[in-house]
C-alpha cells in the first residue's frame, strides 16, 4: 500500500514536504500528493472539511488509545474498502518521465523513490481512507500511549515476513525471515546515524529519543519532549531489514549504506508488493507478494503487477495512454485542455478524467548564499516581476491558483488575508533602486559596484510546462533590467545541484503532507545539513522561534495563529516566490473496478481490480 504521504512520515515525506517533479515532468506520480475532492467540490467546502478534520484531531487524545488501553479501532486498516470476491490478477501500468537515482528512499529525496518504497513497505499503522483522523493497525497489532505523551508501547503482529531475495553483493539467498522489533530499532538507528545522507528525515526524528526493544514482538518508542506530530511519526515508523543492509561483520557503516550501489538498486520490504526488476531506461516492475500477511486479514491487493514505464516525453506518454499501453497518467494542463476532448475521454469512452485540487505548490527558490539575493527588497522586487496571473491563464489554462505561503491554500494554517505581490515592473524597479541597483552603463541590465544583475535559473530538461513558465518569467524580468539565463539539466543532475546548493535559482513543486510542520524546509539547523530540503540556505532567528513553538503546540487555534505569523514572515522575507497551486489532473483506464476517490488520499491503487476479460488482454 503506497501511503507514504498519508501516514505523515512513512518514506521521506515525514511531516512536511517532498520534492514532486510530477507537475513539471507530467509523470503519473499523482499518488504522492494528497488529493482532497473531485472537480465538483468547492474550495470553501474543502477548507471547511480540513478545518473540521484538524479539530477532530486536536480534540481527541494524541492517539485513539489511553495510557492503559490498546487500540480498539479495527483489526487492520481500511479492510472495508477491499472487494474480497474480486478476481486476482492483472496489472496497472503507469508512466514516469525520468528514472530515480537509486531505490533507497531513506537517502533519496525524490518522489519516485518514495512511490516505489511505499509499494514494498508497511508502517505500524495507517490512517483510515474515509476518516483520516483515525489511525488503524498495520504492522502493529496494538499500541498504547503514556499519560505524558512521551512513550508509545507497541506490540507487533507475528508472522510478518520479509520479501525473499538474493543478495546482489554476497549472492546469499534469504527466505522466510520474520520482521521483529529489532528491525524497527535498526530503522531508527540508521536514520539517526550522522553518516547516513538523510538530513530531512533525521530532522524530524530529532526529538524521538530511542526505541527500546522489550522482546521479539514488543518495543517502546520514547520521545525526548512533546511534539504535536509524534503520533504521525510513531505510527509511520517502518522496519528496515538488517539482514540486507548490515550483512557484514562489525558496526553499521553509514557511508557504506549511502554508497552501497548494488543493494540500493533493489528494495527488500515486507509490504504487499515485492520489487521484481529494474530494466534500466525502460521500466520498474513490482509483483504482488504472495506471502504478504495482509492476505489473512482481507487487505491483499488484487492486481498482480504494478509497472512503471520510463517514457521521457509527455506527448509519447499521452500516446501510450490513448493506445492503452499505459493505464494511469497525470496530465499537464495543456494536454488536459487541448487533447481530452475526444470520444476516448467521453462518457462512453475507455478513459476517465479526474480533476481535483492538489496539496502542493510551485515556487522559485533563491539561493541565499548568493550575495545577489541577500537583500529582501531584491527578492520582493523579483516577485513583483513574475506575472502569476498570466502564467495560470496561459500555461495552466486556469487550472490552478496563486499561493502566497508554505501551507496548503485551503488549509486553516494558510492565512488567506495575505494578498500576493502584484505584477508591477515599476514597483520592482523602485525596490531595486532602493537596494542600489541601476543601469549605469545604459546596456539595459542593472548593475551595482561593477556587477551585473544576472543569474541562472535551473530548468528540468524536456519539461514543456516549465519551459513555458520560465520563458514568461525571463521576458518579464528583462522589463526591469534583470537578466535571467536558463540552464536545462536532467533530473538527476538537478537533484545533485540542489543537494550541493550549487545553483542561483530553482523552480520546483513541493507536495504537502497531512499535517504541517515547517521545520524540514525552513529551520536554520537544516540549512547546513547535507542534502537537506532547506536548499536555499534560509536562516532566520524569528522563523526558528516560530517553528519551534509550532512543533510543541497541541492547541489547534494557537497553532493556526503561529502558522499565520510564520506565513506573514515568509511573505515579507520572500526567500521563495510562491507561484501557484496546480490542480491534479489524472486519467485512468476504465477497465479498472472499484476506483474510489477519498478525501486527502485520492484514488488508491491497492483496492482496484480488473475483471478476467480485461486481464486476458494484457500486453507484454
Amino acid at each position: 500500500m503506497n501511503h507514504s504521504f498519508f501516514n505523515g512520515i512513512a518514506m521521506l515525506v515525514l511531516a512536511g514536504v517532498i520534492v514532486v517533479a510530477a507537475f513539471f515532468f507530467t509523470t503519473s506520480n499523482d499518488t504522492l500528493r494528497f488529493q482532497v475532492e473531485k472537480l465538483l467540490a468547492e474550495n470553501r467546502q474543502i477548507r471547511d472539511q480540513l478545518e473540521q478534520l484538524d479539530k477532530k484531531i486536536s480534540q481527541r487524545p494524541v492517539m485513539a488509545v489511553t495510557a492503559t488501553s490498546t487500540t480498539p479501532v479495527a483489526e487492520i486498516a481500511n479492510r472495508e474498502f477491499f472487494v474480497p470476491d474480486a478476481p486476482a490478477g492483472g496489472r496497472l501500468i503507469s508512466s514516469i518521465m525520468a528514472e530515480t537515482q537509486n531505490l533507497n528512499s531513506i537517502i533519496n529525496n525524490e518522489a519516485t523513490a518514495s512511490t516505489f518504497w511505499g509499494l514494498a513497505y508497511n508502517a505500524l499503522a495507517e490512517r483510515n481512507y474515509a476518516k483520516p483522523e483515525i489511525f488503524q493497525p498495520m504492522l502493529a497489532k496494538s499500541w498504547s500511549l503514556s499519560e505524558d505523551k512521551l512513550t508509545y508501547d507497541v506490540k507487533l503482529r507475528q508472522g510478518v515476513i520479509w520479501h525473499d531475495f538474493t543478495d546482489p553483493v554476497s549472492g546469499k539467498v534469504w527466505k522466510d525471515v520474520e520482521v521483529t522489533a529489532e528491525d524497527f530499532k535498526f530503522y531508527l538507528d540508521v536514520i539517526k546515524n550522522p553518516d547516513v545522507d538523510c538530513a530531512p528525515m533525521r530532522g524530524y526524528m530529532e526529538d524521538l529519543d530511542r526505541i527500546e526493544v522489550i522482546n521479539k514482538y514488543e518495543f517502546k518508542v520514547i520521545w525526548k519532549k512533546r511534539y504535536f506530530l509524534s503520533e504521525s511519526i510513531t505510527m509511520g515508523l517502518q522496519p528496515l531489514p538488517r539482514h540486507f543492509y548490515h550483512d557484514y561483520p562489525g558496526p553499521f557503516d553509514g557511508k557504506k549504506f549511502n554508497d552501497d550501489h548494488q543493494r540500493n538498486r533493489i528494495i527488500v520490504g515486507c509490504g504487499p508488493y515485492r520489487f521484481d526488476r529494474w530494466e534500466k531506461g525502460q521500466r520498474v516492475v513490482f509483483t504482488r507478494w504472495e506471502k504478504y500477511f495482509g492476505k489473512d486479514y482481507g487487505v491483499m491487493p488484487k492486481l498482480k503487477e504494478l509497472v512503471y514505464d520510463v517514457i521521457k516525453h509527455p506527448n509519447t506518454a499521452f500516446q501510450a495512454l490513448t493506445a492503452e499501453k499505459v493505464d494511469r497518467l497525470s496530465l499537464n494542463p495543456e494536454q488536459w485542455q487541448t487533447r481530452t476532448n475526444v470520444p476516448a475521454f467521453g462518457n462512453d469512452g475507455y478513459l476517465e478524467k479526474f480533476r481535483y485540487p492538489g496539496l502542493s505548490y510551485a515556487y522559485i527558490g533563491y539561493n541565499l548564499k548568493n550575495p545577489l539575493f541577500q537583500d529582501r527588497k531584491v527578492r520582493q522586487a523579483l516577485t513583483h516581476l513574475i506575472n502569476r496571473e498570466r502564467i495560470i491563464k496561459e500555461v495552466l489554462f486556469g487550472l490552478g491558483r496563486i499561493v502566497t505561503g508554505p501551507f496548503y491554500i485551503d488549509s486553516p494554517y494558510n492565512d488567506n488575508k495575505i494578498k500576493p505581490y502584484g505584477f508591477s515592473p515599476d514597483e520592482a524597479k523602485q525596490l531595486l533602486a532602493e537596494a542600489g541597483w541601476k543601469d549605469s552603463d545604459g546596456d539595459g541590465i542593472l548593475d551595482r559596484d561593477g556587477k551585473k544583475f544576472s543569474f541562472t535559473m535551473l530548468q528540468i530538461a524536456n519539461s514543456t510546462t516549465l519551459q513555458k513558465v520560465l520563458a514568461i518569467i525571463k521576458e518579464d524580468m528583462a522589463k526591469a533590467g534583470v537578466e535571467m539565463n536558463l540552464q536545462s539539466v536532467e533530473w538527476s543532475v538537478y537533484v545533485q545541484r540542489l543537494e550541493q546548493k550549487s545553483f542561483d535559482t530553482c523552480c520546483l513543486l513541493w507536495g504537502l503532507s497531512f499535517d504541517s510542520d515547517p521545520y524540514q524546509l525552513w529551520h536554520s539547523s537544516q540549512a547546513d545539513a547535507p542534502s537537506s530540503s532547506n536548499h536555499i540556505y534560509f536562516k532566520n532567528a524569528e522563523a526558528d522561534k516560530l517553528i519551534e513553538e509550532i512543533r510543541v503546540t497541541f492547541d489547534l487555534q494557537k497553532r493556526i495563529e503561529l502558522c499565520h505569523k510564520f506565513h506573514q514572515l515568509l511573505h515579507e522575507e520572500q526567500p521563495y516566490t510562491f507561484l501557484f497551486s496546480p490542480d491534479s489532473l489524472l486519467v485512468m483506464n476504465r477497465k479498472y473496478r472499484n476506483m474510489r476517490l477519498f478525501p486527502l488520499i485520492g484514488v488508491p491503487s491497492d483496492i482496484i481490480w480488473e475483471d478476467k476479460a480485461a486481464q486476458k488482454k494484457m500486453l507484454p
